[in-house]
């Protein structure tokens, strides 16, 4: 779901909080899901640089490192995408337990308008891939990571 400035998913994922909470906050189970290389300070303040595909770095800091609950980081790029820089926008990641999983709500805010529609390609791709990750599977090499993705411009 999109509006003017943000994305918003859901994904159910049969695996208990703190195993997904884990996906965001250790740099090679981040990096096993989204981007090719990345330094990564995981708590409140902390900066971080991905590579996220083969065009551009995301770059931002995380706000809140709220253990098995909530991360909340800023967003933006280095590289080809030019309408949200580093620290422009704020993703914030809620994992809600549900039964023996997790729902995971993504709510990607302060996004400019043009932005939105590739930012959920985008988080679509990745929170696929993550959801494959926490449940033990193998979403297999990115393709993303060596071709062009889907970036505002």
């Amino acid at each position: 779901m999109t509006t003017t400035d943000q994305v918003v998913l859901e994904r159910r994922i049969a695996a208990r909080p703190e195993t997904v909470f884990s996906f965001f906050t250790d740099r090679e189970k981040w990096l096993s899901w989204m981007g090719r290389d990345g330094e990564f300070s995981f708590i409140p303040g902390g900066a971080y640089r991905t590579g996220v595909n083969a065009q551009c770095d995301a770059v931002g800091q995380f706000l809140v490192v709220d253990p098995y609950h909530r991360v909340v980081f800023t967003w933006g790029y280095e590289g080809a995408a030019k309408s949200v820089p580093p620290g422009a926008s704020t993703v914030e990641v809620t994992l809600t337990p549900d039964g023996e999983g997790t729902l995971l709500t993504l709510v990607h805010r302060d996004l400019p308008r043009e932005a939105c529609a590739p930012h959920l390609e985008g988080w679509t791709h990745y929170l696929d891939r993550l959801v494959e990750r926490a449940e033990g599977g193998d979403p297999g090499p990115d393709a993303w990571l060596e071709s062009p993705a889907p970036v505002p411009r």
